[in-house]
Formats: C-alpha cells, sequence, structure tokens
C-alpha cells in the first residue's frame, strides 16, 4: 500500500454570523461559488454531483453519486427511472440522504429528509431540456437491471431512435412513465466548512416547522464537533 498523502484542509471555515436565517440562500451561494470556481479553475468538474443514500425494505443502504438538476425552496432535487435501484428502494423506504462535496473548496452539504415524486409536469418539462441522446437514453436503459452485452444496450438504443427521430424538437421523444424527479423534503441541512488539523466548522440547520428551505421560522441553527 502506498503511503497516504495527507493534506491540511486549510479551508475559509464557516461561522454563525455568515449564516442565512435559512438554508436555502447559503445552499444556492455554494453552489455557485462551486460553479464558478470550475469556470475559473477547472478543478470542481460536475460541481452539482450529488451522492443519495437509500435504503431499502430490509434496511440495506445504498449509495451513488447524481446530478442535482433541480434546486427550489422545497428542496434539491434529481431525476431517475423509477425501476432502478433507488427508485425501488425510495418507494419502499423514502428517508434519503444526500451530499454535495466540493474537495478543493474544502465545502461540503448534507441533506437528511424523505424524498417525494415530483409533479409529472416538471419532470416533463427537464426532461424536455435534455438532450435527444439523452432521452433516447432514458427509454432504452432498464436502469440497474442485469444486462446481457453492450450490443443489448445498444441494439435498443438503435430501435428508439428510428422510432422517433432526432427532429431538433424537445417534444420528438416522450417523456416514459417511469421516469421521474424527486426532491428531497429536508429536515436537517448541515454545511461543514474544512479546517486546519481536522478542526473542522459543522453548522447545522434542524427544522422546528412546517416551512421550507427558505422560510426563516422554520428552522434552527446548532454547531457540532468535527
Amino acid at each position: 500500500m502506498q503511503p497516504i498523502e495527507r493534506w491540511d484542509y486549510a479551508g475559509e471555515g464557516l461561522d454563525e454570523h455568515d449564516l442565512p436565517a435559512a438554508p436555502l440562500p447559503l445552499v444556492e451561494r455554494w453552489v455557485q461559488d462551486a460553479v464558478t470556481r470550475q469556470a475559473a479553475k477547472g478543478d470542481v468538474p460536475e460541481p452539482d454531483a450529488i451522492s443519495v443514500a437509500t435504503a431499502d425494505a430490509a434496511g440495506q443502504p445504498h449509495v451513488r453519486t447524481v446530478l442535482m438538476r433541480y434546486l427550489g425552496p422545497d428542496g434539491p432535487g434529481f431525476y431517475t427511472n423509477y425501476t432502478s435501484r433507488k427508485g425501488v428502494d425510495l418507494q419502499e423506504n423514502p428517508k434519503v440522504a444526500a451530499a454535495l462535496t466540493w474537495p478543493p473548496m474544502f465545502r461540503a452539504i448534507r441533506f437528511v429528509g424523505v424524498a417525494e415524486r415530483m409533479t409529472p409536469e416538471r419532470s416533463a418539462d427537464y426532461f424536455g431540456s435534455r438532450p435527444y441522446g439523452s432521452r433516447i437514453g432514458a427509454w432504452a436503459s432498464r436502469q440497474s437491471q442485469p444486462s446481457g452485452s453492450r450490443a443489448d444496450l445498444e441494439e435498443a438504443v438503435a430501435a428508439y431512435e428510428r422510432m422517433w427521430p432526432d427532429t431538433g424538437s424537445a417534444d420528438d421523444v416522450p417523456l416514459p412513465d417511469f421516469w421521474g424527479g424527486y426532491v428531497v423534503r429536508c429536515a436537517e441541512v448541515e454545511f461543514w466548512a474544512g479546517r486546519s488539523s481536522r478542526l473542522h466548522d459543522r453548522l447545522v440547520f434542524l427544522r422546528t416547522g412546517d416551512g421550507d428551505l427558505a422560510d426563516e421560522n422554520a428552522w434552527r441553527v446548532e454547531r457540532r464537533q468535527p
């Protein structure tokens, strides 16, 4: 085993006086900071990559990284095949955790809550904005199911391309009824900021009311030990 290269997490940290009264403005700011950093330095690829952890009915956890393609007052969101591993897990157990992580910036955000399906209208709007190949791929891939070969997948893609040729329109491929979005209705949002000697800052918004991520009356903040 190669020697471990150790890094000192010399980040800016995070203090209570830097926090807004609700989590959404800081989530949006940190995401935009990551996008800006990627544009300037190129060391934060896929700044909206989010790890999503689910658990099946037996309690077995599963985690994977997807793209956060939605962020609003109701929570962060992602899209998937409802029959995928994550989709089946969420049908059996809607409790979910997710994390955005930006190592070069010594920052991370952790979300804990319950996943709810987005409306078909919202899913359709996003689906229509995807590239043609991604829309065809949503039909061709039986996500998380066993596959005989790569050729099988490519044959399925070709068949759907013949069925729905690329016309340059957002409507040339219909929305699959087994595909759509989830939004995480958060009960907890943690902001992690790396500090030297592993003495990191962890400031956590905890839900105290029924409001959304922008509601200043729905949250309290606690600091946790690193």
